[in-house]
């Protein structure tokens, strides 16, 4: 009894506003004051209104039956078939039909705690909040009056004619129309099907911005991106990413890496920065180019890949390397621009203008075509001082099952070639012809056949009595430690030489004696055309 006085004596009282009848039935409800007809009961603040009642007095309770109206000053109406509310913790319960009006939402329910005190409701059953711009349904939740929040940890979803949210864990402001995720989250667009994933971040629900930091995914009509933290506007059809960045191409069969990159929806394009790598994905063997940027552009029927600056590509048996590369993925031909080089196998591969085709269906390496100055070099096997070299005009190569199987060397052909026992594999002759064309079967990176056209000259010599000043054709450069020989090193710069190194001033003698050795023998080639025609 004390210990009732002493709560009491904290707690105002509640009191009785209106009722028709007013009774007591000590057998059926001790303690029970009974109100019957327009009852109304008022406790600081906050008015009670219903069909029928039992106040209890000395615990300062009240439980309402039929048409129960709960309002509190201007800020809150809710409306149930039934209600218990304890004055001392002023905390309400409402159960049948249960609804909540404020100037922001209205929510429905079965069963609601409205605790006064902390200003919240609390729905332990399925409950749903509709505002201006979204309906939201939960499997339970709590709404903070006075921040406008919404909270729920379970089966989440707010739609609206634009988009759908997902969440397991979800604030929702219905003041603002913001969504704050902290668990497994997805937006879907109905215009289009797009798709966020992400676990935890915000989506702005009146401008379709969306911000994510965890385990960030778009899903677009052929990409998908992944990255560790994704910026999205769906209406400008903009997102940018940041870290692990990681792009799918469904339709290319393509993913392309790095750890920023900007995506332009509207305009079927795209560029990825910072340690950017295209993966063109193959059946036995994937094909990675790497450069300071990758931009892509056009529909995905004809989608064009551009990769700019100290550009470097690795596949197992395809290497290269130049200053940008141009990819068609509709026509499967990609050129190579400024000094490009190939390695393929043991041959190293160079000319003006490097390209190479892929099949359209298989995505396997198709044809190659070397123009101008074509010039292909192979270390001999035994003697690194000697190399086998390949030169002329143009050469064609083409590919089987993505190894160089055929080259097809096109105008002023000439080849220098080391031939050895196949048994002990001493060398045993220095072959060097001159032809018009010259075509080279391989098998396992290895020439194992050799066809002349028109051919006007040539000789074999004894390895002893072979000129040592042709051991070389005029333009030889060896490249060998600029070819990527794993994966990770086409992300490794070449050394850069100081200009006035001795090393760079080596290395530029050896370029200008190349240059001039070229020109040179171009002239005399077409001096020899003039010749020929005036006879």
């Amino acid at each position: 009894m004390v210990t009732s006085l002493h709560i009491a004596s904290q707690n105002k009282k509640i009191k009785i506003l209106s009722s028709q009848i007013s009774t007591l039935d000590e057998k059926r409800w001790p303690g029970a004051t009974i109100l019957i007809g327009n009852v109304k009961v008022a406790h600081e603040g906050a008015t009670l209104d219903c069909k029928r009642a039992l106040l209890y007095r000395e615990e300062n309770i009240f439980k309402a039956i039929g048409e129960v109206v709960i309002e509190q000053g201007d800020s809150i109406i809710q409306y149930s078939d039934f209600a218990n509310y304890d004055a001392n913790t002023k905390i309400a319960k409402s159960w049948g039909n249960v609804e909540v009006n404020d100037k922001e939402m209205k929510l429905t329910t079965d069963t609601l705690y409205f605790d006064r005190t902390q200003q919240k409701l609390f729905y332990p059953t399925k409950g749903t909040i509709v505002d201006k711009k979204n309906t939201l349904k939960s499997k339970h939740g709590t709404y903070y009056l006075k921040d406008k929040k919404f909270t729920a940890k379970t089966q989440v979803n707010v739609i609206n004619p634009d988009n759908e949210l997902n969440s397991d864990h979800l604030d929702y402001y219905t003041n603002n129309n913001l969504a704050y995720v902290y668990g497994p989250s997805t937006i879907f667009n109905f215009k289009d099907s797009t798709k966020v994933y992400a676990e935890r971040g915000f989506f702005d629900t009146n401008t379709d911005i969306s911000y994510f930091v965890k385990n960030a995914k778009l899903f677009l009509k052929d990409r998908t991106v992944a990255a560790d933290s994704l910026y999205y506007d769906k209406r400008k059809g903009f997102a940018s990413a940041n870290n692990k960045i990681k792009i799918i191409d469904t339709v290319q069969k393509m993913v392309i890496k790095g750890n920023y990159a900007e995506i332009f929806e509207l305009k079927d394009s795209m560029f990825i920065i910072k340690k950017p790598v295209a993966i063109s994905i193959m059946e036995k063997d994937s094909l990675y180019m790497h450069g300071d940027t990758i931009l892509v552009t056009g529909k995905k029927e004809n989608r064009i890949v551009r990769t700019f600056h100290h550009v470097k590509i690795f596949k197992s048996n395809l290497q290269g390397k130049c200053d940008s590369i141009h990819s068609n993925q509709a026509t499967g031909l990609t050129r190579m621009f400024r000094d490009p080089i190939l390695w393929s196998g043991k041959s190293q591969i160079t000319g003006d203008s490097i390209q190479f085709t892929t099949h359209k269906e298989t995505n396997e390496l198709d044809s190659l075509r070397v123009l101008q100055n074509a010039f292909v070099i192979e270390n001999d096997s035994i003697d690194p001082n000697n190399f086998n070299q390949i030169k002329g005009r143009d050469i064609f190569g083409k590919f089987k099952d993505n190894d160089l199987r055929v080259l097809l060397v096109k105008g002023n052909a000439e080849s220098l070639y080391y031939s050895r026992n196949e048994e002990t594999l001493e060398l045993e002759t220095i072959t060097k012809e001159i032809a018009s064309d010259i075509e080279f079967l391989l098998e396992n990176n290895a020439i194992v056949q050799t066809k002349y056209f028109k051919k006007s000259e040539g000789k074999t010599y004894p390895p002893s009595e072979f000129p040592t000043d042709l051991a070389k054709f005029d333009g030889f450069i060896w490249r060998e430690d600029e070819q990527p020989k794993v994966m990770e090193d086409i992300f490794k710069r070449d050394k850069t030489i100081s200009d006035t190194s001795p090393e760079k001033v080596k290395v530029n003698k050896e370029v200008e004696k190349a240059k001039a050795q070229l020109l040179e023998e171009n002239n005399k080639r077409k001096l020899k055309q003039i010749e020929e025609e005036e006879e």
